[in-house]
This record gives C-alpha cells, sequence and structure tokens, in this order.
C-alpha cells in the first residue's frame, strides 16, 4: 500500500478539544507511535488540543510503506497536516527521531509563513551533529537488542516473534531515516526552542544537547533531566509540567 496523505491518519487525537484555542503535536521517536503521547494528551487536553503524530508502517498503518528518508517523511507529515497547522497557534514537541522531524517540519511550516509557538526537542542530538551509526543496517536480533538497550519499546512486544516480523521492517526504516540525516550548520528555524535531555542519555551528550541552540534565530533553553535515553518516562511529571507552564502562559 502507498503511503496515505489523509490526516486522520497522520494525527491522533485522544481527547478532542475543538473549542481550544492553541495545538500541540507529539512526534514519537524511531519505532515508536502515536499512543506513546496519550498520557500527554490526558493531562493536557484541557490547555490545547493534542494531537500525536502516527507514522506509517506501524500498528493500523502497518501496511503502508514507512519512509528510509527524514526529508520526504518531513514532507509527508508537513503535506497531510498542512492546513490544520495553520489553523491554531502551534506547539510542536518531538522526542529522539521525533525532534528531528518535528524540525523539519516546523522549517517546511516556517517556509510558508507559519509561525511556530515553541518547539520542544527532547533526547536528540542538535541536527548539525552527526554520528556515524548503523543500527539499520544490522541483522533483526541486532535492532532488538537496541531496542531494548534503549527501553524505547515495550520489552513485552520485543518477545512476541509475530509482532516483531510486524513491526521491525518500520524500525527499520526508522533507523535509516534517522541515521542518514544530514543537516547543515547554520540551518535555523525562527521558534523558540527549548532542549531536553537526560543526563546520562548515551545518544545524546549535553554539549551535543546544547548545540540546538544554533539552529534557531528565536530564544533557546536547555532542560536536563535525570536518566537515559527514556528518561521522559519517569520524569513525566515534570515534562508535563513544562508543556502545562508554556501552554498556560499562551506562548
Amino acid at each position: 500500500m502507498t503511503t496515505s496523505t489523509e490526516e486522520s491518519l497522520w494525527a491522533r487525537c485522544f481527547h478532542p478539544a475543538p473549542d481550544s484555542t492553541r495545538q500541540l503535536f507529539c512526534f514519537p521517536h524511531a519505532g515508536g507511535s502515536a499512543s506513546f503521547y496519550f498520557p500527554v494528551s490526558a493531562q493536557l487536553s484541557s490547555l490545547a488540543e493534542v494531537f500525536a503524530v502516527q507514522y506509517p508502517g506501524r500498528q493500523d498503518r502497518r501496511k503502508e510503506t514507512s519512509p528510509s528518508d527524514l526529508g520526504v517523511m518531513a514532507d509527508q507529515v508537513y503535506e497531510a497536516l498542512r492546513q490544520r497547522l495553520f489553523a491554531r497557534p502551534t506547539t510542536f514537541f518531538g522526542h529522539s527521531m521525533g525532534a528531528t522531524l518535528a524540525f523539519e517540519v516546523a522549517r517546511r511550516f516556517e517556509a510558508e509563513g507559519g509561525e511556530l509557538s515553541h518547539l520542544f526537542a527532547s533526547g536528540r542530538r542538535a541536527p548539525s551533529c552527526f554520528r556515524d551509526e548503523d543500527v539499520h543496517r544490522r541483522g533483526d536480533d541486532g535492532i532488538v537488542a537496541e531496542l531494548k538497550l534503549m527501553s524505547g519499546t515495550d520489552t513485552e512486544l520485543l518477545g512476541d516473534e509475530e509482532i516483531l516480523r510486524m513491526i521491525l521492517p518500520a524500525i527499520r526504516s526508522d533507523y535509516e531515516a534517522i541515521e542518514t540525516y544530514r543537516c547543515e550548520p547554520g540551518t535555523v528555524v525562527r521558534a523558540p526552542v527549548s532542549a531536553l535531555t537526560g543526563d546520562s542519555d548515551p545518544k545524546t551528550s549535553l554539549d551535543e544537547a546544547e548545540d540546538w541552540r544554533g539552529h534557531t534565530s528565536g530564544p533557546f533553553e536547555l532542560k536536563v533531566y535525570p536518566g537515559g535515553h527514556f528518561y521522559l518516562t519517569p520524569q513525566a511529571p515534570a515534562v508535563i509540567a513544562l508543556l502545562r507552564e508554556h501552554l498556560s502562559a499562551g506562548g
């Protein structure tokens, strides 16, 4: 099946708030799905209508082709969500691969005159920080080992061979997309950027998180939390409080 551009497939709203004056779009990590952000939606739906981006190749979109190029994925996300992005003041939150994807979608939005309220980039080094990584070239066992190491996918799912066969192609495509992504230094968005990172994340050093500063022409802040790559799971109350403060301020 080819990849759909239907908005409802790309943006999942678990707690509709159509009368809200603000909206928050959340971008999952490599191998992740929209449901990862269900708790965020539950906590913040009184302040904004929360949409979780659902990538192709997983869950109910598993028959669709998952792009292995981050630029292509950003084009697809923006094409599907373009009309909605212009409807209300919009904030992006992305974790890991989702942070870089959110940055690329923000670039496309701003190129057409959009004004993003804020970009929260979590668990990912700055777009111009390159590491030579090869997870997407490993065998299936190697990818599963990486997922278990990062604790980014339910470990019960990782033990289910049938489910693994369904999700591994999409996960491999996600890893290829982020590992082959390149961004020139000095590529910026106008939106304020907050970089969030765990203090013991093996995928992002504090310096690499700080380097997000060079990718915005607006205000920048770095927030460091205890934990590793998926620090935001145990630190969810603190991260949600940060988002609540932003949305409440109308900034």
